[in-house]
């Protein structure tokens, strides 16, 4: 009897001890399950705790394999997740968990010269990239306390552009026009022309073939660009939400240098056009409520949300000590998206979308196109809308009137054509204007200095060129250009290093002009001659 007592109480302490450290022990974990899966989206029963654009961790009953996914829609009864891998490794009945996080990407120094995908993962066949940071996808914009107006110009190299239509580190300036009329090289020629002024470029590209983005890649190297460049890629055989989620990733790899090393960076989205298409396409499969063109509500947020983030940091340090993120302060970010256009029609939804939400527009039309103006730039619709104060005043100071009276000489050019009757002071417009938009034709991947630029355009603006041929026009240039860096230095170091053209640089500019002329006009009869 005794020894049962004793049993009795022994049992009685262990249960005792074991309901005290009950809830240590317990580790409650929710899982849900997978309902069904098809066309790169799984449907979700079971984590009523999960969030929107919280990762999700599904683990294939197949392979063992843990696919990532994306919580989207959440419903009363089921989760709508975009699977970030392979979908077709996943079966109905596969367990899911929460992960706790929102979906993040890898980033770093480690990923300039690389080719990657919009996880992270490389694609350039050059092994793993081991980055110690990860960046969040989605992140809200930095507020208006946190930034400083654009003031600090961004040279692209391309004349139209950067005396017309400048862009400021901190811009959002879009590229649109119709296929094939040179938006991707106009980007690209501006990723070359950062190969000095310190500036992280990433060119995203979204839905294009995978050799089109190998020929970007080829000519970025060439060019020794790679070395501060990074490819984000989503081709068009990838699945949409990739494509989707593709500008984000190149947006949080380019914030990483912008909040944590304080340097200036430029982004790239070619094109976002596709994206909207990608993002379409989930949210039919999702059956969200289509809209107008068949995309959903929130298509205008999508973009919004994403060319917010682009920003000029202030340089207040006590000011960036209340952001969570911001590190260093003076960091940019430059946006330059691109949207493509169906037979010129700017009106369509998505482009109406995105010129009203970023600073200006590079139109880019086909008619100049193929007409040999090229970069074909309508210098009438193209519009900055932080203007002169992303020029240095050399520049401004030369082609203030420059757009302006451009667009005035594609109005007087049609209407010369219905009548042969002009009077002298319209002749002699219209010959300006033809040697302006001669001097402003420019070759792809040739990109300019800002102190070449300020010289040609002082030169056709102040009517020096009015009476050289227009087919010899470029043949000026060229020569004039060699000719100031071979015998005259002194005018461009003057203008890159004051940023303006004095009385002392504008008389010497001038010399050389006039000198030059002479020597062109003897080049020029001699060749005849001998011709």
């Amino acid at each position: 009897m005794a020894d049962a007592t004793l049993r009795a109480s022994e049992m009685k302490k262990a249960l005792l001890d074991q309901i005290e450290h009950f809830e240590e022990d317990l580790k409650l974990e929710e899982v849900g399950e997978v309902l069904e899966v098809k066309d790169g989206i799984a449907r979700i029963w079971g984590l009523s705790s999960a969030v929107a654009n919280e990762m999700l961790e599904i683990e294939s009953s197949e392979s063992g394999e843990l696919v990532t996914a994306l919580a989207l829609n959440l419903e009363e009864d089921n989760i709508g997740a975009v699977v970030l891998g392979d979908y077709l490794k996943l079966s109905e009945g596969d367990t899911v968990r929460c992960t706790g996080r929102v979906l993040e990407v890898p980033t770093g120094p480690e990923f300039l010269g690389r080719v990657v995908d919009p996880l992270g993962r490389p694609r350039d066949g050059k092994g793993d990239i081991r980055a110690a940071t990860n960046m969040l996808l989605d992140r809200k914009a930095p507020g208006i306390v946190y930034r400083q107006p654009v003031k600090e110009p961004l040279q692209t190299g391309i004349k139209a552009i950067d005396s017309m239509i400048p862009i400021g580190r901190g811009q959002r300036e879009l590229i649109i026009g119709d296929r094939r009329t040179g938006k991707t090289a106009i980007a690209i020629d501006a990723i070359i022309n950062q190969h000095d002024q310190d500036v992280v470029c990433v060119y995203v590209a979204i839905g294009q073939k995978a050799s089109t983005v190998a020929s970007v890649v080829a000519r970025l190297e060439e060019e020794g660009a790679m070395d501060y460049t990074i490819v984000v890629a989503a081709n068009a055989s990838d699945p949409a939400t990739l494509q989707y989620i593709a500008p984000y990733a190149g947006c949080a790899m380019a914030e990483y240098f912008m909040y944590k090393e304080g340097r200036a960076t430029l982004v790239i989205y070619d094109d976002l056009s596709k994206q909207a298409d990608a993002y379409r396409e989930i949210s039919l499969v999702l059956r969200r409520p289509p809209g107008r063109e068949a995309y959903p509500g929130d298509v205008f947020y999508l973009h919004s949300r994403l060319l917010e983030r682009a920003a000029k940091i202030t340089e207040d340090e006590s000011v960036i000590a209340g952001h969570p993120d911001i590190e260093k302060p003076g960091g940019s970010l430059t946006a330059l998206p691109i949207i493509q256009t169906q037979a010129g029609d700017v009106s369509a939804y998505i482009p109406t979308n995105v010129i009203s939400i970023t600073d200006g527009q590079i139109f880019l039309e086909s008619d100049l196109f193929y007409s040999g103006v090229r970069p074909a730039v309508n210098a009438g619709i193209s519009v900055s809308r932080v203007g002169g104060a992303a020029q240095i005043k050399a520049m401004k100071g030369v082609a203030g009137r420059l757009r302006l009276d451009l667009a005035q000489f594609r109005e007087l050019e049609a209407f010369a054509q219905f009548g042969s009757d002009l009077d002298a002071a319209t002749q002699r417009q219209l010959a300006r204007g033809v040697r302006t938009v001669e001097i402003l034709k420019q070759g792809q991947y040739a990109p300019m200095s800002v102190e070449e630029q300020v010289m040609v355009i002082f030169a056709v603006t102040q009517g020096y060129l009015d009476d050289v041929d227009v087919r010899k026009i470029r043949d000026w240039e060229r020569s004039f250009l060699d000719y100031v860096t071979s015998s005259r230095p002194q005018i461009g170091e003057a203008i890159r290093g004051e940023k303006v053209i004095s009385d002392e640089t504008g008389d010497a500019l001038r010399k050389a002009i006039e000198d030059h002329k002479q020597t062109f006009r003897a080049e020029l009869a001699a060749a005849k001659a001998d011709g």
